[in-house]
């Protein structure tokens, strides 16, 4: 399931955004795709058109129903608390919160409130049958503690769901490297992971993830891997992720103005392939 963006203001940034804060609750400085952008937003787009599916899945089989109570971590864009919200129906409440919670829309089925998990403590501790993040651990510094607050908000037998990246497990743009296209969006991606890394990112997180449920005292713990690979989500993910980065690349000299154009027209062209790390989720259930 997608959902449209909240329309940004003149200046190309959503209503009430603050350009020094980022999802999940670490400084602009920390996080690479934070969501004073317009870019943020056809990210949430395009990520919900990639694993939406996926997540909802997982909200199914770990039972999420009419009147179950879910907390949405870091949510960015509106598509995840909404699809909670249609299955917990009115009987249910589902609590979104971000750093920024620019880009959510209160009054559709769920709260929305700001929150900073990696400082806050948990909202409502020991009550949701269901806490679920994606892709907001990996770029916060201090995970421990953020996954401490998230278990803490769980009632006993209530499930924590963690979906997270591995850059470092698949860090290509196109498998087949075919061609001087391919190899340019090769080379950019290497960038941007390594931006990424310079600003705290975690680029092997995603494998660790069952350990650190466990660690964190969860039990029946299991994970499962999600890989898209081409079509046009990922085209569109792409092109604005590196419109998104654009300023800090060049600023990094890590490419230049002659090489991002000619890969926004490969991009635009249809020429690539383009996949993505693959999505690791991970479940665990607090013991009763």
């Amino acid at each position: 399931m997608t959902s449209s963006p909240r329309q940004p203001q003149a200046d190309g940034r959503p209503d009430s955004t603050d350009s020094t804060t980022a999802p999940g609750g670490e400084s602009a400085r920390g996080y690479l795709l934070d969501n004073a952008r317009v870019e943020a937003g056809e990210r949430f787009v395009q990520l919900a058109e990639l694993f939406d599916g996926v997540t909802r899945g997982h909200f199914d089989r770990l039972g999420v129903k009419e009147g179950s109570r879910c907390w949405e971590v870091g949510a960015g864009g509106t598509s995840v608390p909404e699809a909670l919200a249609a299955a917990v129906g009115p009987t249910g409440h589902v609590l979104a919160t971000d750093i920024n919670p620019s880009w959510l829309t209160a009054g559709n089925g769920y709260e929305v409130r700001q929150h900073d998990v990696a400082a806050d403590p948990a909202p409502e501790p020991g009550t949701f049958d269901l806490v679920h993040a994606r892709l907001v651990l990996v770029h916060v510094p201090d995970r421990a503690r953020a996954l401490a607050t998230m278990v803490a908000a769980l009632r006993p037998g209530g499930w924590l769901l963690i979906e997270d990246a591995d850059t470092a497990l698949q860090p290509l743009a196109c498998l087949d490297e075919s061609g001087p296209a391919q190899r340019r969006a090769n080379r950019l991606r290497d960038a941007v992971r390594e931006l990424l890394a310079r600003r705290g990112a975690d680029l092997r997180y995603g494998r660790t993830l069952p350990r650190a449920l466990r660690e964190a005292g969860l039990v029946d713990v299991a994970a499962a891997g999600t890989f898209p690979v081409g079509g046009p989500a990922c085209n569109h993910l792409e092109a604005a992720t590196i419109r998104h980065v654009r300023d800090e690349l060049l600023a990094a000299g890590l490419s230049d103005d002659t090489e991002i154009d000619a890969h926004l027209a490969s991009i635009h062209a249809g020429e690539l392939d383009l996949t993505l790390a693959p999505l690791i989720s991970a479940w665990g259930r607090r013991p009763a």
